[in-house]
């Protein structure tokens, strides 16, 4: 089975959190479910770049990159996804500079909210969800 190696980035803005919903996919597990925002890690790429390109490129914002939130290993029906979570803050873009180039839709929710944990999201995406809403895995 084929393992990729993804980094994922929990942006915040204040007391919210961005939520990014991919796009159509042939993968019914993966098509249009809300994620946190990120991509692959290219050879002889850290995380901290691998994010900030990923991020300019989806989304068109500059991030700071803070500390790892957590790994996540998780099994999809075709392949193995490893993603580590970053806890990230808006750079020099603001919420206005915004743009998608690769998803449906966004919104920046509270993580308290029940707006948030009642996303219809990735399963690789459940254990950070679970995480920043203090749910055990």
């Amino acid at each position: 089975m084929k393992t990729i190696e993804v980094v994922a980035a929990v942006i915040t803005d204040g007391v919210e959190t961005l939520c990014v919903q991919r796009g159509l996919s042939k993968l019914p597990y993966v098509s249009q479910k809300w994620e946190f925002p990120g991509g692959k890690v290219e050879a002889g790429e850290s995380h901290e770049e691998a994010l900030k390109r990923e991020i300019n490129e989806e989304l068109k914002l500059d991030i700071v990159v803070g500390k790892r939130l957590m790994t996540v290993d998780h099994t999809y029906p075709d392949f193995r996804l490893i993603m580590h979570a970053h806890h990230c803050g808006l750079g020099a873009s603001s919420r206005a500079d915004l743009q998608l180039t690769e998803h449906l839709d966004f919104r920046w929710l509270k993580v308290e909210d029940e707006g948030f944990q009642r996303l219809n999201w990735a399963a690789a995406d459940v254990p950070i969800v679970n995480k920043l809403t203090a749910i055990p895995a």
